[in-house]
């Protein structure tokens, strides 16, 4: 069995972002050689997470709304955990839309579904992050 392991980096210029991210998730995979095992994909912040979804517009906008109403980024005072910071709201987004996602590589390709994709979920951006991207198989 062999592994492969990169982090992929992303900074977004806005405070919430849906980023595609399955290309460089593939290129990952190409990259360890690995054809059959798994793909393990993690947000290593808090404040932010990884997703498979359709990639489709109308689809974040509602995940943004719905996400806006669960957990408002404004009052900031709403938040006991907004003391030295203001991303409160952030912390449960992405408690919401999960820290990871375990994708299976069969035949060197990673095996979504017709419509599945890899999204990195940004919910408290502007500043620099990263995803781990874990390859595992033979």
């Amino acid at each position: 069995m062999r592994s492969y392991r990169k982090e992929l980096w992303f900074e977004t210029p806005t405070r919430r972002a849906f980023i595609n991210i399955t290309p460089q998730v593939q290129e990952c995979l190409e990259a360890s050689g690995i054809r059959e095992g798994l793909v393990l994909c993690n947000a290593m912040h808090i404040t932010a997470s990884v997703f498979i979804n359709d990639d489709e517009a109308g689809l974040h906008q509602d995940f943004e709304q719905w996400l806006e109403q669960l957990a408002p980024e404004k009052p900031y005072s709403r938040y006991r955990h907004n003391g030295y910071e203001d991303n409160g709201d952030a912390h449960l987004k992405r408690q919401i839309m999960g820290r990871e996602v375990v994708v299976a590589v069969t035949g060197g390709t990673l095996d979504l579904g017709p419509w599945e994709q890899i999204f990195y979920g940004e919910f408290d951006g502007k500043r620099r992050k990263r995803v781990l991207v874990k390859i595992i198989g033979e």
